[in-house]
Formats: structure tokens, C-alpha cells, sequence
């Protein structure tokens, strides 16, 4: 090899090695995972096995937060929170995988003892070993600074800035304010302080507090979904059952396949837009990689 050859080679492997680990990696994180059954337990292991299984998330020894939405006095049915079974099945390939502990909690919109309970996932999760099942608590909250577009600081939740690893499980569904809800809007849950602020400008202030709290894994629940009336619903008639699970390393990604459930474009949803805009992920269907599972 030539002298000058080899030092254009060697120069942008320099370069390349200092760059952010996505600009190499988009085309595998941006990668959904679909799988379809009536059995969810089934169904969301098979969209995790299909990014290579939880031992490519989670290491042993590590201590991972399983965030679901748990945030409303809703029954399973009508689909304003994550299915229990979905997330008993994720916090056992945690534990599988070798987790020391998996710390499942929610910032509720309703009183939090009514929905932990009517939700059903603190009963599901009940008497396994190394799992921590607890209402949020005020004084494990932290001030971090933001430095984003809309907010510079707010205070997050503790237990999820430590976590080693970081697992959005948010349900699919409709939401008044922002079209859909999915996994860019269910880190909310680990916000504290008056959350109604960030209404003023929701997709900066979302994505000003995705970019600091990575989700390493995001399963979307859409067992079933809420087609109106969201977030809170209470109207069966509003449920679709639809019997899938969705799972990504791109959160992006995974909200903006899962908009197609809705018979809608990941364009319409001014949340994607701006995560996309913003490095987040991508969000263009035709360059993420789709994985019937």
C-alpha cells in the first residue's frame, strides 16, 4: 500500500472511531421488530429474540428499569396502560439475561396506589426474586440540567438516571394533545415537578428529555390500542385489539411504525418529526428495517 494510501486509511479510521457510535450503527438500531398472537408472553419474546435477545441488552450484574404506563385507574381491557403480560415477560428475559435487580415504576396521572392497582402489572410481578415494584417517591427525584431547546433543566427520577439499562414499554394509543402517545411521550413517567408545563411546547420538551434518558430498548404494546379518546379512555368501544408487539433499539423508529396502526403517517405525529429532526432516530419507513418476528 502507498504511503499516502495508507495514511488516508489510517486518518479515517481516527475519524471514525471519535464519531457517535449511530453514525455507523442507524441502519441496525433502526430496526422494529414485529410479532402478532394471542399469547403476549409469547409475542414480546419473540420481538426481543429477534434483536438478538436480552443478553444484548442486559449484562449480568446489571440493575435495569422496566418503565411501562401505569399511569391511569384503567383495567388492562381498556388499553390505557401497558398489558401486564407484556411486561412480565420482558422482566423475565431481565432476569434471564442475568439482572441483579429490574425496578418497575410510573409517575401516575391518577391516584398511584388506584393504578398500580387497577393495571394489574404490580400483581403480575408479584413474589418474583430481585424485582422492585414501588410507588414513585418524591425525594428520589434529581435535578438535571437539560441544556435542550425548551427545557434546561428539570427534575428526573432517580432510579432511571442510574439504571444500567433503560426499558420503554409504553402502550399504543391515542392522545388529545399530541395525536398519539407511544415511546417518546411514556418517558414523561419519569418526570417530576408540574409535568403540564411542557405542554406548551410537548415535542421540544419530549425530546429535550430523550436525548439526556436513553431508552436502550423499546417495546410498544399493541396487544390493543386506543383509537380515541386518549390518554385515559374508559370507553371499550374506543379499544382495537390488534394482538402485536413491537420492539426497536430505535425509539423513533418504533413510534413511527407503530403509527401505522393508526392508518396514519409518522409525519403527522409532530413528536417523531422533531425526535427525527433532532438525531434521535429515524422515522423514514422506506430506510428502517422491518422484522416479522
Amino acid at each position: 500500500m502507498k504511503r499516502r494510501n495508507f495514511l488516508k486509511l489510517t486518518l479515517s479510521t481516527i475519524i471514525a472511531s471519535q464519531l457517535p457510535s449511530t453514525a455507523f450503527s442507524q441502519a441496525a438500531s433502526s430496526t422494529v421488530a414485529v410479532a402478532e398472537g394471542t399469547d403476549y408472553a409469547s409475542i414480546t419474546r419473540k420481538v426481543i429474540t429477534a434483536l438478538g435477545g436480552m443478553k444484548a441488552f442486559v449484562k449480568p450484574g446489571n440493575t435495569v428499569v422496566v418503565k411501562p404506563n401505569m399511569g391511569w385507574d384503567r383495567k388492562p381491557e381498556y388499553a390505557a396502560t401497558t398489558h401486564p403480560a407484556v411486561v412480565k415477560a420482558i422482566v423475565e428475559e431481565c432476569l434471564s439475561a442475568g439482572a441483579k435487580k429490574v425496578k418497575v415504576f410510573d409517575n401516575t396521572c391518577n391516584d398511584a396506589r388506584r393504578s398500580y392497582e387497577s393495571c394489574g402489572i404490580p400483581e403480575a410481578l408479584k413474589g418474583m426474586k430481585n424485582v422492585d415494584v414501588r410507588f414513585i417517591e418524591d425525594d428520589r427525584f434529581k435535578k438535571v440540567a437539560l441544556k435542550g431547546k425548551f427545557l434546561k433543566e428539570w427534575s428526573l427520577y432517580g432510579d432511571a438516571l442510574t439504571a444500567d439499562v433503560f426499558i420503554n414499554v409504553p402502550i399504543a394509543k391515542h392522545h388529545s394533545l399530541t395525536g398519539l402517545t407511544l415511546g417518546l411521550k411514556n418517558v414523561m413517567g419519569i418526570m417530576g415537578d408540574s409535568r403540564g408545563y411542557i405542554h406548551r411546547s410537548i415535542e421540544d420538551a419530549l425530546c429535550d428529555i430523550n436525548s439526556v434518558v436513553k431508552s436502550h430498548l423499546t417495546i410498544i404494546d399493541a396487544t390493543r390500542i386506543l383509537t380515541k379518546h386518549g390518554p385515559v379512555g374508559g370507553n371499550l368501544k374506543d379499544v382495537k385489539v390488534l394482538n402485536k408487539v413491537i420492539a426497536s433499539r430505535d425509539i423513533v423508529a418504533a413510534d413511527a411504525y407503530a403509527t401505522t396502526m393508526f392508518n396514519m403517517k409518522p409525519e403527522e405525529i409532530a413528536t417523531t418529526v422533531a425526535a427525527h429532526k433532532r438525531g434521535l432516530g429515524e422515522m423514514n419507513l422506506g430506510k428502517i428495517k422491518i422484522i416479522k418476528a
